[in-house]
């Protein structure tokens, strides 16, 4: 997917999600966000939103030093559905208005403006997901969505360990984990591969790397998605763990986001 097409899904994820809640008792548990209402997490999408908007509208060049930004909430919990729908729609006239292919710091590995349009659409789309999960509603995520979603939590894991710290500790002599999806094989996409070392981790992008793993997990796009950002069981039936499973343990035990 490109920066453009990007943009237009964190529109309709963000439909999606606003279509999910709008009619919602906000004070719904929602599991996979344990202590979270819909409440919680609508004010969370939408202030993720206006945050990341924010950073894209200054086009920073470090790291921030406050997260201060004007949310502009409602006075009520029921006005919380449309004030995520504005929050969206300001996103998309600062995606318009930028030229997502500059120069901006990010936390991740793509150093440009694009970076943070990638990352609020799945943001966005693993917490749609909460939401439907929570009112009993069965999500559907497109495979090439997954498929993008996945590529983008393996390759900036390895930098996202000043919100996520437990990620520090996936270390290992030279071991490997493959992650591959059951639908649309043959493709030429839908394959991961990450390395643990002494002194850290990443994802493998050299293609004349040997195809055996010391462990794989098997799984449609989808379902490896939520995988990662630990919405599924790894030991439901819709996985297949192949190899080494206390490498596996090892890495769900140190991945969360």
């Amino acid at each position: 997917m490109n920066p453009a097409q990007h943009g237009a899904a964190v529109a309709a994820e963000t439909a999606a999600f606003v279509a999910a809640v709008e009619a919602a008792d906000l004070s719904t548990p929602v599991p996979t966000c344990p202590g979270w209402t819909l409440e919680d997490l609508t004010r969370h999408v939408g202030s993720v939103h206006r945050w990341f908007t924010e950073l894209l509208r200054r086009r920073i060049q470090q790291p921030p030093t406050s997260r201060e930004v004007d949310l502009r909430l409602p006075e009520q919990p029921d006005g919380l559905p449309d004030w995520l729908a504005a929050s969206a729609a300001e996103a998309a006239e600062v995606f318009a208005a930028t030229d997502l292919d500059a120069p901006m710091w990010a936390w991740g590995v793509d150093q440009h403006a694009r970076f943070w349009v990638r990352r609020m659409l799945f943001e966005t789309l693993v917490h749609r997901v909460d939401a439907q999960l929570a009112l009993g509603l069965p999500p559907h995520i497109d495979r090439g969505l997954a498929v993008d979603g996945i590529d983008e939590f393996l390759t900036n894991l390895p930098f996202a360990s000043p919100f996520a710290p437990l990620t520090a500790q996936l270390r290992a002599p030279d071991r490997t984990i493959r992650f591959s999806c059951t639908d649309g094989e043959g493709d030429g996409d839908g394959d991961w591969l990450v390395r643990l070392r002494p002194d850290g981790f990443a994802l493998v992008t050299d293609h004349a790397e040997p195809l055996a793993a010391d462990a794989t997990v098997r799984g449609t796009a989808a379902d490896l998605l939520l995988l990662l950002y630990g919405r599924l069981d790894r030991r439901s039936d819709a996985f297949r763990l192949l190899g080494d499973q206390d490498l596996l343990t090892h890495w769900f035990a140190h991945s969360a986001f």
